[in-house]
């Protein structure tokens, strides 16, 4: 049944982490009668365990509802989006293809900063905003504060807030009749060549990569030869269709509609999220704008536990970059742990979905080494010519290095207003500049800060919620680079440098963190027969040492009474053999030594 472009309505869902958003697909689906009582479960749309353990939108994904109202058919597609800041640019394409969006706001919890950021994404795509108000029949609900709040984020009546329960299901009836008459029809001209927005791809091993689209203007068909502007290669589409709970197979795809297309690519990085499919024979000249190559913004080492395991880990990795894009791996070596991948991800979160599906899906237990983000170095050679530094070991030697620059973020964070004080130390710890605080309500604030995305890559996000008492909400969007006084410090095992602890840290924080590590190996470090000298270092200057000290037989227990030249001797015999000893000892460095050394203010 081939409907009307003003029969068609595109939205998506934007919600902080946890206010609802799953649960309310879930019952769109039931009472648009989109699934069966067999096909029912909770976060239908979340297919991986991991979604559903977190209860986080991990991937973003599609689907198709059709809705009778006031006697007349409509197709609702819900393009939904993930769920973390990591994630952020997949976000922003999925925006970017609709015409309306549900601003899913807790009761309990009242507006988050997550909310806020991708409210901003939706209003800079000028999307018709419904807000609903979810979860009223919490007993610790507080709905007429939040509706307050929402009235003075958005600037609309308190009538056009929905009161709202996705689990108990109140309230669906009038967002879907909202989302019809409130919700835009898409716009755009049947006649012209086609051209449509991928806002996602799913791999599938057995038909090759399935891409998601969304027509602007013209129409796809079955056979058509097709062409990805971004990366300039063509194809046929062998096959498309609508995106129901099971896929439907279409001949022809209209404008304003969304689709799936398979075309038999095998790899995911052929299809870029935010690329423009046209006409091969007759191609339209402007590329839909807002894509960019996505780029990884943390860099960390994983490594076998068993060197042996280096080519299972590789095709693990391979099989994992099929179903993500935006991993990206190439091998390096280390003294200390042999082979292994440096890989850049989105940020911590993918980092720790990456590790978790390693284990899960391939049985690879790994070693992770400590995260750092990407910086730019100039030598005083070539001051105009950037040196990427993806790992500590690339930074050019100290004397011919000119300045460093690393990557700077916008950090947003919304807290009570008790918790202002010890928020703004913790930024301010991290090398923040508080650039805006403003008072959203009496009690909650919001702060903008500017600091060093490397500050925020480690145990930041914990401590943020430690002080605030899970309170605090946190977003950042990156700004660039800017100059910065950084230093390698490096960590020695009894006059051996362990690559694998080296670290890029803020000259006036290397000294603290230098000593801080050595005491952490210090502890975890087992004893040996000999003295272990744990030392960090900047360059040739060591700044910090601990010592694990020996195991000692007592030689002298067997000599009661008599000279002391005796004792002596044989002292002197024990101190030689340590000598030697520590000359060719191995010092091995326990998993949880590398695992510590993040948690370092524990």
């Amino acid at each position: 049944m081939a409907l009307a472009m003003k029969q068609i309505r595109n939205f998506c869902i934007i919600a902080h982490i946890d206010h609802g958003k799953s649960t309310l697909a879930d019952r769109l689906l039931e009472f648009t009668g989109s699934v069966t009582d067999r096909e029912k479960q909770d976060q239908l749309l979340d297919n991986m365990d991991l979604e559903r353990e977190r209860g986080i939108t991990i991937k973003s994904h599609a689907i198709q509802m059709n809705y009778t109202h006031e006697g007349q058919d409509y197709v609702l597609n819900l393009i939904d989006t993930p769920g973390h800041v990591d994630f952020s640019y997949e976000v922003s394409r999925s925006i970017a293809a609709c015409e309306g969006a549900l601003l899913v706001v807790d009761a309990a919890q009242s507006i988050q900063a997550q909310t806020i950021s991708n409210l901003y994404l939706a209003l800079e795509n000028d999307l018709e905003i419904i807000p609903v108000l979810n979860k009223i029949d919490l007993p610790s609900a507080n709905p007429e504060e939040v509706t307050d709040d929402i009235v003075d984020l958005l600037g609309c009546d308190p009538e056009d807030i929905i009161p709202a329960s996705a689990k108990a299901g109140l309230g669906i009836q009038e967002i879907l009749s909202a989302i019809i008459e409130r919700v835009p029809a898409p716009k755009g001209n049947p006649e012209e060549s086609l051209q449509a927005l991928i806002f996602d791809s799913v791999y599938n091993p057995f038909r090759g990569v399935e891409t998601y689209f969304r027509v602007l203007n013209g129409s796809i068909t079955k056979g058509q030869h097709i062409k990805f502007m971004a990366t300039g290669k063509s194809y046929f589409a062998d096959e498309i269709g609508t995106l129901k709970l099971r896929q439907e197979v279409k001949q022809e795809i209209k404008t304003g509609d969304v689709g799936y297309l398979i075309t038999g690519i095998k790899e995911a990085r052929e299809v870029k999220v935010g690329d423009t499919i046209t006409d091969a024979k007759n191609p339209t000249t402007n590329m839909i704008e807002g894509f960019e190559d996505v780029k990884p913004m943390v860099f960390a080492g994983i490594y076998p536990v068993d060197t042996e395991d280096y080519e299972e880990l590789r095709s693990s990795m391979e099989k994992l970059q099929l179903n993500d894009a935006s991993l990206v791996f190439q091998p390096e070596s280390s003294a200390a742990l042999g082979f292994g991948f440096r890989c850049g991800f989105l940020g911590m979160l993918h980092l720790e979905i990456i590790q978790e599906r390693l284990e899960r899906e391939f049985d690879m237990t790994v070693i992770t080494t400590v995260p750092n983000v990407s910086y730019q170095a100039f030598t005083n050679r070539e001051p105009d010519t950037p040196i990427l530094v993806n790992n500590p070991s690339d930074l050019p030697d100290p004397s011919t290095l000119n300045r460093v620059e690393e990557p700077y973020i916008k950090a947003s964070i919304i807290t009570k207003s008790d918790f202002v004080g010890p928020v703004m130390s913790l930024c301010i710890e991290k090398r923040g500049q508080i650039t805006n605080q403003t008072y959203l309500t009496q009690d909650r604030v919001e702060l903008s800060f500017d600091m060093p995305l490397a500050e925020i890559v480690f145990d930041f996000y914990d401590r943020l919620k430690t002080i605030s008492k899970g309170y605090a909400s946190f977003d950042y969007t990156p700004i660039g680079l800017r100059a910065s006084k950084l230093v390698k410090v490096d960590v020695l095992l009894n006059n051996t440098t362990v690559d694998a602890l080296s670290a890029l840290l803020h000259q006036d924080n290397a000294y603290t963190i230098g000593k801080k590590m050595c005491e952490k190996l210090r502890e975890l470090i087992p004893r040996q027969q000999f003295d272990i000298p744990i030392q960090a270092a900047i360059g040739a200057k060591i700044i910090a040492r601990e010592t694990v000290k020996a195991l000692r037989k007592d030689v002298t227990a067997k000599c009661y009474g008599g000279d002391i030249t005796r004792k002596r001797k044989l002292l002197e015999k024990q101190k030689k053999g340590k000598k030697r000893m520590r000359a060719v000892g191995n010092v091995e460095i326990p998993q949880e030594a590398f695992m510590a050394v993040l948690k370092l203010n524990d």
